[in-house]
């Protein structure tokens, strides 16, 4: 699935691997937030914002380790949550991305580095992996603050996907390459109306009776003006 300011598009594939990931954004060179996935790993780190909220997660998981895991998790962790409130500030107005970027971007960036270098040694193989994986795209843990418009999670994708996945929860899936064009292109259209504030029923309405007459369907991509 792949979320823009005007489109949430779905795509139903066997396998979640660098083909599929790369056939969805087909060229794109736009900023890509993703989560840690390695199918992400070959953007260019000024061109990917790795999601804090998964990272979160990740911080959380080193910490229900019983093992060395857990102080770096805790630490980690509660570094997310002072960026988490920093930013809710620059949503909020009550200061400017530069004023993020400026005077508390340095310090918590120096922070989370170092948490995370040290953290390659600290006898959890699975924690040292992750802290490995971090430090190697460190540059896109922090793209939110040098480009406007880009948020420092995922978090809009996850609520669109939160429909998909209770469907196919309830559904249990598609049996066939029909089923699954079926659903994701109604789940596309679904999303991206919701996104755009258009009727759904009105569009799909207009599409069916267009193709009935075999004149041009309404497209699901509004004209901008340039």
């Amino acid at each position: 699935m792949a979320v823009t300011t005007l489109v949430t598009a779905f795509v139903i594939t066997r396998h979640r691997d660098r083909a599929s990931f790369d056939a969805l954004r087909d060229g794109a060179t736009t900023i890509h937030t993703t989560d840690r996935y390695s199918v992400s790993d070959h953007l260019d780190p000024g061109r990917r914002q790795v999601c804090w909220a998964h990272l979160a997660r990740d911080f959380q998981a080193r910490i229900d380790r019983t093992n060395a895991g857990p102080t770096i998790g805790e630490e980690l962790l509660a570094h997310a949550h002072i960026l988490f409130a920093h930013w809710e500030r620059v949503r909020d107005g009550t200061i400017t991305r530069g004023t993020f970027r400026r005077n508390y971007l340095p310090g918590l960036r120096d922070e989370v580095h170092a948490r995370l270098a040290r953290c390659r040694t600290c006898g959890c193989p699975k924690t040292a992996a992750v802290c490995a994986d971090l430090c190697a795209t460190a540059d896109a843990l922090w793209t939110f603050a040098r480009r406007a418009g880009i948020e420092p999670t995922n978090n809009a994708a996850e609520r669109e996907l939160r429909h998909a996945a209770c469907w196919r929860k309830t559904s249990y899936g598609t049996d066939s390459a029909r089923g699954s064009r079926y659903v994701e292109r109604i789940l596309t259209v679904i999303a991206s109306c919701r996104r755009q504030g258009r009727n759904i029923l009105a569009l799909l309405t207009a599409a069916v009776t267009a193709d009935r007459n075999g004149i041009e369907r309404p497209s699901l991509v509004p004209s901008v003006a340039v």
